[in-house]
């Protein structure tokens, strides 16, 4: 498997050391009780939603490098990366039900389309295409934030906007980055990503633990 597998293991473990943050400083203390079981499926939401998204960016880049790179495995990244976006969409269900999870694993799975369409555009240095195929991705990035902002008023469309339109401008850095064979901002960029996705998994989260503190 191409390179950047070797550093998931690290991304991962960066996630469990992001979600180590003691709980009494994200929620009131507690020593017994039902408010005490809350803060904890709290912690576990956050560290569950985490995963998601370090997930989502890992696989985003091993299909970016492997399409890049012609690899044989680009199709199997593919597939897994898709399989996330399920996995993304599920995680809402307790809260929104099935429809709603639909919903987002749907337009989850455009994201990742488009994306493909992207890089091959870039690859390709077809102009005319890499700018629709950016337009097309922009406007998938309302779509969700509409959707999510319209589930929970603690998830701000503007906010929402801004932070989905920041994962892909980041996105196409890493790209443009590998394409250009420039590893040292092809890690750079990887960086800021991967710090970005655990700032959006963290605020959904805020929104669901806001939503519904007593689920």
């Amino acid at each position: 498997m191409p390179h950047t597998l070797r550093g998931m293991a690290l991304a991962l473990a960066l996630v469990t050391a992001g979600t180590a943050r003691s709980a009494e400083a994200q929620y009131p203390a507690a020593s017994k009780g039902d408010v005490a079981i809350d803060r904890l499926n709290a912690e576990k939401l956050r560290a569950g939603m985490r995963k998601l998204w370090a997930d989502h960016v890992i696989w985003t880049r091993e299909y970016i490098a492997n399409a890049i790179e012609e690899d044989g495995s680009a199709d199997a990244a593919a597939a897994r990366l898709m399989k996330n976006q399920e996995d993304i969409g599920n995680a809402i269900v307790p809260y929104y039900g099935k429809e709603a999870g639909a919903k987002l694993t749907g337009l989850l799975k455009d994201h990742i389309t488009i994306a493909t369409q992207v890089v091959g555009a870039a690859k390709a240095k077809d102009n005319a295409k890499l700018a629709d195929a950016d337009k097309r991705w922009k406007a998938n990035a309302t779509d969700i934030a509409t959707f999510l902002s319209g589930a929970n008023p603690n998830w701000p469309k503007t906010e929402l906007v801004k932070m989905l339109n920041e994962h892909l401008s980041l996105t196409t850095q890493e790209a443009t980055a590998r394409l250009e064979k420039n590893w040292t901002a092809d890690v750079a960029a990887f960086d800021k990503i991967f710090d970005q996705a655990m700032h959006m998994a963290d605020a959904l989260t805020d929104g669901i633990v806001k939503q519904f503190p007593n689920k």
